[in-house]
C-alpha cells in the first residue's frame, strides 16, 4: 500500500544556511534517511544566502527554496539580519524560515519570532537526536503543512 500523499512530483528545494560542517553533515544525513524527495542546497554565510535567494552571481540558476533552515550564528551577516531582509522582501517573504540553532536563549527565540520566523528549533547536542529533530520537522513541513505557492515576481 503506498502512502501517496507524502510524495511530491517535484523534489522539495531546501536551503540550509549553516557554517558548521558537522551540522551540515547531520542535516544531510537526516534528509537522506527521510521519506521526502528533496534537494538540499547549503550556503555557509549570510551574504551567500542572500545571493542564493536573489539569484545573483554564481547562484544565477538557484531554485527558489520551499523552505529555509537558518542558523543564527553565522560569519558576516548573522541569521537575524537575513531573516529581517527576507521578511521585508515581498518576493521572498512567503518562504517559510525555520531557525535551527544551538541557542536556547529566550531573547534569541523572541527576536526570531518578532522577525517572523515560522519556527524556532534548538539543535540537540546528541547527533541521533539532531537527526530525529530534522526528520520530525521534515515530515511536518512537507507532509502536513500546505506550503505557499510561488508568487509571480513579474
Amino acid at each position: 500500500m503506498s502512502d501517496s500523499h507524502t510524495f511530491q512530483a517535484e523534489p522539495a528545494q531546501i536551503l540550509l544556511v549553516e557554517d558548521n560542517p558537522g551540522d551540515v553533515r547531520l542535516t544531510r544525513e537526516a534528509f537522506k534517511q527521510g521519506r521526502i524527495e528533496n534537494d538540499l542546497h547549503v550556503v555557509s554565510d549570510g551574504n551567500e544566502a542572500l545571493s542564493f535567494l536573489s539569484q545573483e552571481g554564481e547562484y544565477a540558476d538557484a531554485p527558489r527554496p520551499d523552505l529555509i533552515l537558518l542558523d543564527l550564528n553565522l560569519p558576516g551577516k548573522d541569521g537575524e539580519d537575513i531573516l529581517e531582509e527576507l521578511k521585508n522582501d515581498p518576493a521572498l517573504r512567503s518562504i517559510p524560515v525555520i531557525v535551527l540553532t544551538s541557542s536556547s536563549a529566550e531573547e534569541d527565540i523572541a527576536r526570531s519570532y518578532e522577525l517572523h520566523a515560522n519556527a524556532y528549533l534548538t539543535k540537540p547536542v546528541d547527533p541521533d537526536e539532531f537527526i530525529e529533530t530534522v526528520r520530525a520537522f521534515e515530515k511536518f513541513w512537507f507532509s502536513v503543512v500546505r506550503l505557499p505557492p510561488e508568487v509571480d515576481r513579474s
